[in-house]
């Protein structure tokens, strides 16, 4: 979970800094945007010729994938914890795999055990 807040961490403050909407840091991450260069891109009022940030991003995501918005907007945090379940189900899964595998070799030492007479 550390490592999926960390790389989270930077569209988390770029949302908050700019602020940009769930659907918008999605189609951004989609675009493969850098979160720290958008102090560059949304840079309208000391250079007015540019669009705002989040009309830039629906562009591009229109331009790329010829839709307006992501069929399914999912936030952040909701990323982080599908992410989390993901790990605990997979922990879940290697622990009941680990009991039934150590259940069968203690099965087949106890029959080694025995000897025919």
């Amino acid at each position: 979970m550390k490592n999926t807040l960390l790389k989270l961490q930077p569209w988390i403050e770029a949302r908050r800094r700019f602020k940009l909407s769930h659907a918008h840091i999605q189609m951004a991450r989609e675009l493969g945007m850098n979160p720290k260069k958008m102090g560059s891109l949304a840079n309208q009022k000391q250079e007015p010729w540019k669009v705002p940030l989040h009309e830039f991003i629906v562009g591009c995501y229109f331009k790329r994938f010829n839709r307006s918005a992501p069929t399914e907007v999912r936030s952040l945090e909701q990323l982080i914890e599908a992410e989390a379940m993901r790990r605990r189900t997979k922990l879940a899964q290697k622990a009941k795999k680990a009991l039934v595998a150590s259940k069968n070799s203690d099965t087949s030492n106890s029959e080694s055990d025995v000897s025919p007479v």
